[in-house]
């Protein structure tokens, strides 16, 4: 627009228009990443407070608590479950349950010490279908999965900054890898720093939920277990001993 009457500024205007020519500042891409935001990241006692009165999706209405993520909050290994179960939704503590148990029993003999780790679940409110008296297991969505994990399990991650990540069954390694991931293929071996749902950089395990190991045929449970404990035993140069 021309302006019959210039005004003073009429210069800086102009030098503004000229700069506009050329490339604008936000548009240019940077070529070494964005510094990061981890040392703003608040502590795990402060998440697992905050987590208590979580709203962010409806399964906090039947579930009794929220089962935050606990352990060694300098953790080189975060455990990554599915959801709190019955025991963990009463306790409010995860993995002590049947399959925290079994989960206990395969870290032993794989020479894992649970107490050096940090366990915890993609989602943090037991999700269930009344049967009678009882309190029925019921799979989170994929909704509910992705909430959680964005809201909760990301900022455990940066809190963390855990070395390798162990994710326990098909709805943990959706939550950590962002997407649907198999894991018969994917378990057995180490994955480096697989592009995440999250932007830290971390090793990741892959293999099965305990619980799935609560439900096969007696007859190949033993194998199974096993199994188990040979996944695990892959995340044992990450915990040595001492630790």
């Amino acid at each position: 627009m021309i302006h019959p009457t210039p005004s003073p500024r009429s210069p800086r205007r102009a030098t503004v228009k000229k700069s506009a020519r050329g490339p604008r500042p936000e548009t240019q891409t940077p070529t070494t990443p964005r510094p990061s935001t981890r040392t703003s990241t608040p502590s795990i006692t402060a998440l697992r407070e905050e987590a208590a009165h979580c709203r962010a999706c409806p399964l906090y209405k039947n579930a009794t608590q929220t089962v935050f993520g606990a352990g060694r909050a300098t953790a080189r290994i975060v455990f990554v479950g599915e959801q709190p179960g019955d025991r963990e939704d009463l306790a409010g503590k995860p993995f002590v349950g049947p399959a925290g148990q079994l989960l206990d029993r395969a870290l032993e003999r794989a020479g894992v010490d649970r107490a050096a780790t940090y366990v915890t679940n993609a989602v943090k409110h037991f999700k269930f279908e009344p049967r009678g008296k009882r309190r029925i297991h019921k799979k989170p969505n994929e909704q509910e999965v992705s909430i959680c994990s964005h809201q909760w399990l990301d900022q455990e991650l940066h809190a963390i900054e855990p070395e390798l990540i162990v994710a326990l069954g098909a709805t943990a390694a959706r939550a950590v890898f962002g997407k649907a991931t198999a894991i018969g293929k994917n378990r057995g071996h180490i994955i480096s720093k697989p592009t995440l749902g999250t932007d830290i950089a971390a090793d990741v395990l892959v293999t099965v939920h305990p619980s799935y190991l609560l439900r096969v045929p007696d007859e190949d449970r033993a194998a199974a277990f096993e199994q188990f404990v040979d996944d695990l035993k892959l995340a044992r140069k990450y915990a040595p001993a001492d630790s």
